[in-house]
């Protein structure tokens, strides 16, 4: 499943995008030809569990009618080359699994291949770092009660059924997580609002939530299996960090503020005018909007390729001391990783550079080379 129109079948991602994404929830019934519900099977699920040093107690968690399993009642201490973890007790899992308990495995997108290729077209699509997480449930026994994220969501159901609630109500735009204790989950419940829509997911649905919605999902039926894939763009709070630094490079960010005391406060407000008119000039500026460009493009990693035992050919190049060409702030910053190499091989330069497509990095070595800058040993 490598496109969104494969994810969102039959809906058109143009529809999805502009009708729903940030503003309501949208149901996918599966399309029939079971592709969806292949992304993960209840053996590839069991395969993964089996790979014991995969997983520490921040990975692999036990949920109990809202409650967390303490770590210590299925972990053990391992010691590791990193130093000691916490690692799930398989049997322990089992009998916690056989009593009721739901299972949560945090963290999965780089671990399961299909679900790397969905992150990879998420992360795209919403120029967003995008998490995964496999939930496996019961009959009857709930995991999480009625919550919002702090992401847009999409699930895909994979095995077994689950019911959603969802609520009338919606959080404005949240980003702080809250105290997983009884008090929270009271708040929720008298803030969630009138039940909106009930969902049944089958196996290969898909559905969206935009970020804030409240919810909650029951497994009715037997077992149910699904991933969650949470979605989670740039925000104020991440881009004012990118400004942050940007803005530290100039001397009059950096100065002290006066006392509000002094001259009645006229010279601390010309102060944090001035902080303003920093931040206002780098914001509106072209490089740092390509500066975020390249943190959003950074947040989709590029998925591996091995092709041993066959080992891929390097093409060596050097700088020859003959000027680049004129190009953008993002292409000098190849240019100069370059200099400061003298001789280096194109695929590193790919590599180092994760926040260009593999094209604009050849595209700007072939600019050089056609200057005479770059050269092929």
């Amino acid at each position: 499943m490598h496109s969104l129109d494969d994810l969102l079948h039959p809906i058109s991602p143009e529809h999805f995008l502009g009708e729903y994404v940030g503003r309501k929830p949208l149901h996918i019934p599966a399309s029939g030809d079971g592709a969806k519900a292949a992304i993960l099977t209840w053996p590839d699920f069991n395969r993964l569990l089996g790979q014991g040093s995969l997983w520490t107690s921040a990975h692999l968690r036990l949920m109990r009618n809202y409650v967390a399993v303490p770590p210590d009642q299925y972990c053990h201490p391992v010691a590791t080359p990193q130093g000691e973890v916490l690692r799930p007790w398989p049997q322990k899992v089992e009998v916690f699994l056989s009593a009721g308990a739901s299972l949560i495995a945090n963290d999965v997108l780089s671990i399961h291949e299909p679900l790397m290729r969905i992150g990879e077209t998420l992360s795209r699509t919403f120029a967003a770092s995008i998490g995964a997480n496999i939930y496996c449930s019961f009959r009857g026994v709930q995991a999480f009660g009625t919550h919002f994220d702090n992401h847009d969501v999409i699930v895909i159901q994979t095995g077994g059924t689950k019911v959603w609630n969802l609520y009338a109500s919606r959080a404005d735009n949240p980003i702080e997580n809250f105290p997983d204790d009884d008090a929270t989950r009271r708040w929720f419940e008298q803030t969630r609002g009138a039940l909106m829509q009930q969902v049944t997911m089958q196996p290969g649905d898909v559905l969206y939530l935009p970020r804030g919605w409240y919810h909650d999902a029951l497994a009715t039926d037997g077992p149910s299996l699904h991933v969650t894939f949470a979605i989670t763009p740039l925000h104020g709070r991440t881009l004012l960090s990118l400004l942050n630094l940007e803005a530290m490079k100039n001397p009059a960010y950096r100065a002290f503020a006066p006392p509000a005391t002094e001259d009645g406060g006229v010279a601390l407000a010309a102060h944090l005018a001035e902080y303003g008119q920093i931040l206002a000039r780098i914001a509106a500026s072209p490089s740092f909007r390509e500066e975020v460009a390249r943190s959003q493009t950074r947040m989709t990693p590029r998925p591996p390729s091995f092709t041993l035992p066959e080992r891929k050919p390097i093409t060596l190049i050097r700088t020859t001391g003959r000027s680049f060409p004129d190009c953008s702030s993002t292409m000098r910053e190849i240019y100069d990783w370059a200099i400061s190499e003298r001789q280096f091989a194109l695929e590193d330069m790919v590599a180092h550079f994760q926040s260009l497509s593999e094209e604009d990095v050849r595209a700007g070595v072939a600019a050089a080379e056609a200057a005479g800058a770059l050269q092929r040993v």
